[in-house]
């Protein structure tokens, strides 16, 4: 492997030990403000990545950019004050929304180090500040893939859960049953290229979104 692409894959183990354990820590949370405390019972309620991370969703994320963490164990008849399908969307979204909640602040510290490094007229002399600078794009693009991805209908993805809210839980039920077979169709698709347009175009918007809210700090310099 040459320099570069090990140094691309020492950023995806940082992002993988960063990014899929806030994105888990945010479902357990979620779900014991709801009034469920089995994840919080279970130790995942944490940040640690030793309890959140899935060998094969770990695997993808080194190598595709895509991946899973291990399924935070839900009991929505635990919820209090809200329906169970409200409480399932609630804890589905948490994660992706953490993701994009650490995009966001990569990039606002990416633009603050540029911003001020340009200001100084240091841009031009330091190689570490412009390592620094891909180091923090990456962060960003993967975790805004983080969230993209696990947004999709399909399980275990996060998107699954949001079935609920849109299935009989009869049908959502006989669904999650076949949860190896769904895992192996999106493998199949991951890895034959299929999925990577509409993820790249999504993944694309976002960031152009959170670039649009970061205007004041200089407008887009990515």
């Amino acid at each position: 492997m040459t320099q570069q692409g090990l140094f691309e894959l020492l950023i995806k183990v940082i992002v993988l030990l960063t990014a899929l354990p806030v994105h888990e820590c945010a479902h357990a949370m979620m779900a014991s403000r709801l009034g469920d405390q089995t994840a919080r019972n279970l130790g995942r309620a944490t940040l640690n990545p030793l309890v959140h991370l899935d060998p094969f969703g770990s695997i993808l994320m080194l190598f595709t950019g895509f991946g899973w963490a291990k399924p935070v164990p839900v009991m929505s008849r635990n919820f209090k004050n809200v329906s169970v399908k409200k409480g399932m969307i609630l804890v589905a979204v948490a994660g992706p929304l953490s993701n994009l909640a650490l995009s966001l602040a990569f990039m606002v510290i990416y633009k603050l180090i540029f911003l001020v490094a340009g200001g100084m007229g240091l841009l031009t002399a330091s190689d570490s500040i412009f390592a620094l600078g891909i180091i923090l794009e990456t962060m960003i693009t993967l975790n805004i893939g983080l969230a993209v991805f696990n947004l999709l209908p399909v399980p275990p993805l996060d998107g699954s859960r949001l079935l609920t809210a849109l299935l009989p839980y009869r049908i959502y039920y006989k669904l999650m049953r076949r949860e190896q077979l769904f895992m192996l169709v999106l493998f199949l698709l991951l890895w034959s290229g299929i999925l990577s347009t509409p993820l790249f175009f999504l993944r694309y918007y976002v960031f152009r979104g959170l670039d649009l809210l970061t205007f004041f700090m200089g407008g887009t310099i990515f």
